[in-house]
């Protein structure tokens, strides 16, 4: 795969309604057109130690604990590893393995297709 050199970094968002209320839990990344999601992205984690230290102009500063974290594409595993070892990395994730997660998925799409399709039937029944 041919990867070109970028200037572009992508920036975890998270998802507001109007009144500024976080809309679920799953940050988001808005990527550009003509631009790739990186199949790793690196982030730090910072912890507070609880420490304080006096900082470059003597005013006291908390004390960090910074560690490199890494975080890559399932798709991209998906696509280089074997489905045993893919499914090892699921497991180690805590994920089931895919041919079974794909089978309890189509059970929780079709459930939802199923209620969607009553309520577009009550609906219809309403409009008649």
């Amino acid at each position: 795969m041919n990867h070109k050199k970028s200037k572009w970094i992508p920036e975890i968002t998270y998802e507001q309604d109007d009144e500024g209320s976080q809309l679920g839990n799953l940050p988001l990344v808005h990527v550009p057109s003509g631009e790739v999601m990186p199949p790793v992205l690196f982030i730090w984690e910072a912890r507070d130690t609880g420490k304080i230290e006096p900082g470059y102009d003597g005013d006291d500063v908390p004390v960090v604990d910074w560690e490199l974290k890494q975080y890559c594409a399932m798709e991209t595993l998906k696509s280089k590893l074997s489905h045993e070892d893919y499914d090892k990395v699921r497991a180690a994730l805590g994920l089931k393995p895919l041919d079974v997660a794909t089978r309890e998925g189509q059970v929780i799409t079709q459930k939802v297709r199923e209620n969607l399709g009553d309520v577009e039937l009550k609906s219809l029944g309403k409009k008649l």
